[in-house]
């Protein structure tokens, strides 16, 4: 087990075909982000030079300054640019120190359940696909807009002699280009999703220990490898999500303050691709957001949810009939079947907990829910828990900004 563990990637690139991992590593290598040997690392450190920084750089500059100049570029540009390089950052040195395998923590699957196996490698398996649910869409516009600018444009490019091969062999490239940048971005996006994903079903089986009858110290442990992992993910992910806020937020400050500038000329042929950068960015970013809040409002419902098996438990030890006090609780539970929300969990169900007849003592009780209350585990950022809270002040944020840069551009607050 240890061996496969520390497997290097390339011996997971040799797997069968139903590999849960198989559609993801396929991806990862046709977008030359495989780095799981010496020859494959530099080609995609090649890739990232000539796709990421050499093919924007040369199609600004010499794009740029023809008769239909695109005034939006350099934002647009830019910001794809940073956001591939801050993906690649990421995801190269950690599928190079752990492998795909540990980086999604499949090596810990063995010991969960097999609802927790199977619903995680459907998760998995369905990753690349998801993928190319955000991608397609935006390749299909970009295409569109590149064909579209192209066609209606005069540029000549000099050290091409036919402009119609001059056209295509540029949009070919753009293309590329921005298929390599805005893929790679999502791609660590969708992959913080997954990892994700397997945290929560954790969290709902670990909700299941309450209603069994389980020891004290069983539930202690379990719930400190669930916050050991968490902080796992934090650790790994932090400066990924961190940057890539930052970097949304400067591209979208920067894109609100080019098109509302004095004599700035707003027009879809202008703006489209800026437009376009600001989907894929901002798709991305509220891709992991959206995990991260998830996740941490599901570790912080097991406190709530110990609460109440601990109420449950403790009415059912005091009552002088249990067999009556089973038909109290039951019949207190006053919700028909069809006023049950179907998407609730264990963990944020409104029914009352039936515990064991065998259940843990008060006093154990009692220690389990003070520790839950007072360590509540969740995706964090240097310290900082990533709560819907946390969620909200971004937002706020965000607005204020918005509403200053207009008040200072166009005169609107």
């Amino acid at each position: 087990m240890e061996s496969e563990q520390a497997a290097p990637l390339r011996t997971a690139i040799e797997s069968p075909r139903d590999d849960e991992l198989f559609g993801l590593r396929s991806c990862l290598r046709w977008m030359c982000l495989d780095q799981s040997n010496a020859g494959l690392a530099v080609v995609s450190w090649v890739a990232l030079f000539v796709l990421a920084v050499a093919v924007p750089a040369a199609s600004h500059f010499v794009l740029c300054y023809r008769p239909h100049r695109r005034p939006y570029d350099l934002v647009a540009q830019l910001s794809l640019t940073v956001a591939s390089a801050l993906s690649f950052l990421t995801l190269s040195p950690a599928t190079r120190r752990y492998g795909l395998r540990r980086f999604f923590f499949l090596d810990k699957l063995p010991g969960q359940s097999a609802r927790v196996r199977l619903a995680y490698t459907a998760q998995l398996r369905s990753s690349f696909r998801l993928l190319a649910l955000f991608i397609a869409p935006c390749f299909a516009a970009e295409v569109a807009y590149k064909l579209w600018w192209y066609a209606f444009s005069a540029i000549r490019i000099p050290f091409l002699g036919n402009r119609v091969a001059t056209s295509c062999v540029a949009c070919a490239l753009e293309l590329a280009s921005w298929t390599y940048r805005a893929a790679s971005f999502l791609v660590v996006c969708v992959m913080f999703r997954s990892i994700c994903h397997l945290q929560i079903l954790r969290l709902q089986e670990f909700a299941a220990a309450f209603q069994a009858e389980s020891e004290a110290v069983a539930v202690l442990k379990e719930h400190l490898r669930l916050r050991r992992q968490l902080k796992v993910i934090s650790h790994r992910f932090r400066g990924f999500i961190l940057w890539g806020l930052i970097i949304v937020t400067a591209s979208q400050f920067a894109a609100v303050f080019v098109t509302t500038r004095p004599h700035s000329d707003d027009n879809l042929f202008n703006t489209g691709e800026l437009a376009l950068c600001s989907v894929v960015l901002v798709t991305g970013m509220l891709i992991c957001l959206h995990s991260a809040a998830k996740i941490t409002h599901k570790a912080q419902a097991l406190t709530s949810h110990a609460t109440k098996w601990h109420g449950c438990a403790t009415v059912e030890s005091f009552s002088m009939d249990p067999d009556a006090a089973s038909e109290v609780i039951a019949s207190g539970d006053g919700y028909s079947d069809e006023e049950e929300d179907s998407e609730e969990d264990e963990l944020e169900d409104t029914k009352i907990v039936h515990p064991h007849a065998h259940t843990i003592s008060f006093q154990k009780r009692q220690a389990l829910v003070t520790y839950l209350e007072n360590n509540g585990a969740g995706i964090t950022i240097f310290g900082f828990t990533m709560d819907r809270s946390w969620l909200s002040t971004i937002f706020m944020f965000q607005i204020s900004l918005f509403l200053w840069l207009l008040d200072k551009t166009i005169g609107i607050s």
